[in-house]
């Protein structure tokens, strides 16, 4: 296995590194895929691979056999379309500003999700003379995009509004399939059945990564995990067949003695009650750690490890800076120019999401560009 980055002598300047095992990502899709079999797997790469970096992702994921691929935007189109040539890519967001154009020349499927996007789509495919493909979503209850109830049933009683149209995927997204026990997960399966099934014929799709953990009830012809190829796991009741894939390590910068009553940070929301050592780490606000998982109030907030105990984070997460309680750490255990781990086996991305009030999601892609990213590559 090869170690892909910067050139290594950036390491010896950087602030912090996040460390993407694509060998891992690739595994991860793989047991997924494997789970829901016959049904085909595709992945979610938008917002460049949840923050991981879409082009190595796809060049991964496209050698462990991945041939279906999400992203949102026209930018993350024409990345798909560069690193996956011969891939089915479909686009969530649908008909962007102008996409409609780019999106045919690069053979790209939008996901249709209102009427207008629907009638510029057929525009387009009877200008040019051809049929093109594109997907249809429709709303079983999330109330975000996706064609409601009466859109549904007027497309399947009007077929010339969708003339030219290559329909190529029926699909609908989960809203509560993080919690096997919501009925809602079975309420918006039996409206998918429905409304699905006015289009006789078409590949169905409706598990995201938890809802794929909710059995093959939900798996129909296609699977579109995201979170879970990334090695995340947002449901604790179902957990996937996946491991983590992502290490966010930041350098510390300098160890502390505080005394008894002394404060730690802005606004002084923490004060030392015995005497303490404080380590300061290079990572703040501006390198995705959230500013709430400084708990201020005295809830419990976030951690770090350093030499593999947990030690933690004090005082108000300023923009670049961090401050860590490492008193109970052995002697030796934190020093200066050593790396803490912010993300890592035994600090997973849901415990960094918990401890800040928010999700994993949030906390993978929010990871900000000043820390070197090593990709570790069996395939360089």
């Amino acid at each position: 296995m090869t170690v892909n980055a910067r050139m290594p002598e950036s390491l010896a300047s950087s602030t912090g590194t996040i460390t993407v095992d694509l060998g891992r990502i690739a595994a991860n899709w793989l047991a997924l895929a494997d789970k829901v079999a016959p049904a085909r797997c595709a992945a979610v790469v938008k917002a460049d691979a949840y923050g991981l970096g879409a082009e190595r992702v796809i060049a991964a994921l496209t050698r462990a056999g991945c041939t279906t691929f999400f992203i949102a935007t026209p930018d993350e189109a024409e990345t798909a379309r560069k690193i996956a040539p011969s891939a089915e890519i479909f686009a969530l967001d649908g008909l962007v500003g102008n996409a409609a154009a780019p999106f045919a020349h690069l053979g790209v499927k939008p996901v249709l999700s209102t009427l207008d996007d629907v009638v510029a789509w057929s525009a387009l495919c009877r200008a040019r003379g051809e049929a093109l493909p594109a997907a249809i979503h429709i709303d079983t209850g999330l109330h975000r995009l996706g064609l409601p109830l009466r859109d549904v049933r007027r497309l399947a009683a009007e077929p010339s509004m969708m003339a030219g149209i290559d329909l190529d995927l029926v699909m609908s997204h989960l809203a509560s399939a993080d919690n096997p026990r919501d009925p809602k997960n079975r309420d918006q399966l039996l409206t998918f059945e429905t409304l699905s099934a006015l289009f006789p014929g078409v590949p169905r799709s409706l598990a995201a990564s938890d809802g794929l953990m909710l059995g093959p009830a939900y798996h129909f012809d296609l699977v579109r995990p995201g979170y879970a190829i990334y090695g995340g796991q947002a449901s604790q009741i179902a957990p996937a067949p996946v491991k983590p894939a992502v290490t966010v390590s930041a350098r510390i910068l300098a160890v502390a003695d505080v005394a008894p009553g002394e404060t730690v940070g802005y606004s002084a929301t923490w004060r030392a009650k015995r005497p303490s050592r404080i380590a300061t780490i290079a990572a703040g606000y501006a390198d995705g750690v959230p500013r709430n998982a400084s708990a201020p109030d005295g809830r419990p907030g976030g951690h770090v490890l350093i030499s593999g105990h947990l030690a933690p984070i004090v005082g108000r997460i300023s923009m670049d800076l961090i401050t860590v309680d490492v008193t109970d750490l052995p002697e030796g255990a934190a020093m200066p120019g050593e790396f803490a781990k912010l993300i890592a086996q035994g600090l997973s991305i849901e415990d960094a999401g918990y401890a800040a009030g928010t999700i994993g999601y949030e906390i993978l892609t929010r990871l900000g560009h000043r820390f070197t990213r090593l990709y570790l590559d069996d395939n360089p």
